[in-house]
């Protein structure tokens, strides 16, 4: 009964105290989903980072303004799947987000009044992604939109436009937090990002076929044939040929974050109402 009342005197005290909100950081890992990795093996993770600000409207309900850096990339040679390391395509990527999320915590946050002093929350929102998928050939980065490895702005090709280095995403975020201060905050959350691109890996459709990839003015292969069809490496004949399924169209890539750091709570003090009795 003690224990009782003194939390409930606690919770009282942190009321003189408005939460406006936190202000945090993350460091972590960001993993991709796609053509190059279907069965969705989590064995490549890369180096993430964000900041955030939460407006809080209660003890429960906020909105959360994220902006996310991932690297993420992936090779058909990690598969288990002997076509896919056939087909030996890989692509790097970095992808800075920014996301608009509705923000709940479970339980009632209190920071500083023993047992209110953690939570587990949830968010979900839309944001937005810039990427721009790059490989590597003989030791040379190239990126791969302007190349229209699949034949993206090629005349052979007039529905196959050049995809854009912006998209769409769908952030749904749990994690849990807790106070180690009155206005130190420590949380670990896992996200998934779902998209409306199916490049993210600069693989989708079918090959374009050999013939869409002009050699260069001295007669060595363009990097463009090189990229398009890397199978050369693995096979001879090479699989590329106009019409075979390169990717999956049919489904969109996506990527997660998985992220620990620390946020700063932000807080106004309420003067008590005085008692005239």
């Amino acid at each position: 009964m003690i224990t009782a009342i003194s939390l409930t005197a606690n919770a009282q005290l942190y009321n003189s105290y408005k939460r406006l909100g936190e202000i945090g950081l993350g460091v972590g890992v960001g993993h991709y989903f796609g053509d190059l990795n279907p069965s969705a093996a989590l064995n490549r993770p890369k180096i993430s980072a964000g900041i955030f600000f939460i407006k809080n409207f209660n003890d429960y309900i906020g909105l959360k303004a994220n902006v996310n850096y991932s690297l993420l990339g992936y090779s058909d040679q990690y598969s288990k799947n002997y076509d896919q390391r056939i087909r030996n395509l890989s692509f790097n990527s970095n992808i800075w987000e920014f996301s608009l999320s509705g923000y709940f915590n479970f339980f009632k946050y209190l920071p500083g009044v023993d047992g209110y002093n953690y939570t587990p929350y949830v968010s979900l929102g839309v944001g937005v992604f810039s990427y721009d998928p790059y490989a590597f050939l003989d030791g040379q980065k190239y990126f791969l939109r302007p190349l229209g490895t699949e034949g993206q702005g090629s005349p052979a090709y007039p529905d196959r436009k050049p995809y854009s280095s912006t998209a769409l995403c769908v952030p749904l975020t749990v994690g849990f937090k807790i106070a180690v201060r009155e206005s130190i905050n420590l949380y670990v959350e896992a996200g998934y990002r779902f998209t409306n691109t199916d490049y993210l890996d600069d693989v989708s459709t079918t090959y374009a076929g050999a013939e869409n990839f002009p050699p260069l003015p001295n007669g060595q292969p363009s990097p463009a044939y090189l990229l398009q069809d890397r199978s050369y490496v693995t096979i001879n004949p090479p699989i590329g040929i106009k019409g075979r399924q390169r990717g999956n169209s049919q489904q969109k890539d996506a990527y997660a974050l998985l992220q620990v750091g620390v946020s700063f709570n932000l807080t106004s003090y309420k003067c008590p109402t005085a008692n005239t009795k």
